[in-house]
């Protein structure tokens, strides 16, 4: 019986990830659910899939967390924090850890199931653009098993046969939705507002990833996770607009073959992966019609108008503490535009500013990383509070 952590699990990706999962119930399990802070519906959940233990993010909902298990008339035991959780995926209640937690706040309890040897169904890109290196040293020392669960690049997992690109590997495509504003001008997009930004036309996300994928930020952030996950150089990484989002990504190898990899937009594909590789497992999602799909099109990103992209892949190039500075300048920026704070086209000046402000240092360890997210951070509120960028 194979158990399963679920980070994240009151997310659409976590809903996703126990959907699968119920539909499998003599071969796995959830046997930890985690959560951020809402406890109503971590409580739910738990009443439902019967996990072995709780975690909740916030250690002052801990209380609230005990008497809604007790209510639900569930066993589960419950925790809370940040090291609680790292603790639980380290330890012998689970083989396998779905680590959706949105944002930097996931990296602990990411780091700890790598060192434990655990396989790792990434969806928290964040720990990669923050950490990658050390990620994939932890999961190399750790024997860890990394299936990523990005649609892109699960897509590239699968077209490699989950293993590594090689010389043997000439380019790898990811492609884009190009999200809400696809075809708009810089102009039209000075006042777009968060419920515009957040109607993905393709995907079923929460808000942040969502206006990531609305400023084409998230294909950046996808560029530095291809980086590490797959070792290639950024001159191999390629992104195209493909709105129709039915091819995932491509791979083309030297001899001049591509192979892609198709399907539905259905994020409970790329988890089934993971959670059987390298055998396959009934997903629930319905089988892709070509036929009545129409044309499929392709097409360059437009770079003036989204600039994240191509700022995604200057800190790519510059390396080291840059990507976590392209981060952090995002997640406060994006949290700004959702709040009403600034408008859709300050996210990308914010980034771009912090960029051009903190100098780029060798990613030698977690604490310098988190020591640079911290004064990008800094940097961005200070930018947005002062009035330098509305």
């Amino acid at each position: 019986m194979q158990r399963v952590a679920v980070l994240g699990a009151t997310g659409s990706i976590g809903g996703s990830a126990l959907d699968v999962i119920a539909r499998h119930p003599g071969v796995m399990r959830a046997s930890i659910l985690a959560a951020g802070r809402n406890v109503a519906a971590l409580v739910a959940l738990c009443a439902t899939h019967r996990p072995a233990h709780a975690v909740i993010g916030d250690e002052a909902a801990l209380p609230a967390l005990r008497d809604g298990l007790r209510e639900a008339g569930c066993a589960t035991r419950a925790h809370a924090g940040d090291a609680a959780l790292a603790a639980l995926v380290a330890g012998d209640d689970c083989d396998t850890v779905v680590a959706a937690i949105v944002g930097a706040a996931g990296l602990e309890s990411t780091l700890a199931a790598a060192r434990a040897g655990k396989r790792l169904l990434l969806a928290n890109k964040e720990s990669l653009v923050l950490a990658g290196e050390l990620l994939m040293q932890a999961a190399r020392a750790g024997g860890a098993t990394i299936v990523p669960i990005d649609s892109e690049h699960n897509a590239i997992f699968q077209c490699l046969h989950g293993r590594d690109a090689d010389a043997r590997v000439r380019r790898v495509t990811l492609t884009a939705s190009g999200g809400p504003f696809r075809g708009r001008s810089r102009a039209e997009l000075a006042g777009v507002t968060p419920a515009q930004a957040v109607a993905h036309p393709k995907w079923s996300m929460g808000p942040k990833i969502s206006v990531d994928s609305a400023t084409l930020m998230n294909k950046g952030l996808e560029l530095i996770e291809a980086r590490h996950l797959f070792g290639l150089p950024e001159d191999r990484l390629e992104v195209l607009v493909h709105p129709q989002s039915l091819v995932h990504s491509l791979v083309e190898f030297i001899d001049g073959s591509v192979l892609a990899q198709l399907g539905l937009p259905d994020m409970r594909t790329a988890l089934a992966v993971g959670l059987g590789w390298p055998q396959r497992l009934e997903s629930g999602v319905g089988a892709l019609d070509l036929a009545t799909q129409g044309p499929l099109e392709f097409g360059p990103p437009d770079l003036e108008t989204f600039p994240c992209l191509r700022l995604a892949r200057e800190a790519l190039r510059a390396g080291g503490t840059a990507p976590a500075t392209l981060n952090a300048a995002n997640e406060v920026a994006v949290s700004a535009f959702l709040q009403g704070r600034i408008g859709f086209l300050s996210i990308a000046a914010l980034v771009e500013d912090a960029l051009a402000a903190i100098a780029v240092e060798p990613a030698a360890s977690l604490e310098a990383l988190r020591g640079i997210d911290a004064r990008a951070r800094r940097h961005a509120e200070r930018a947005i509070a002062t009035g330098a960028i509305r």
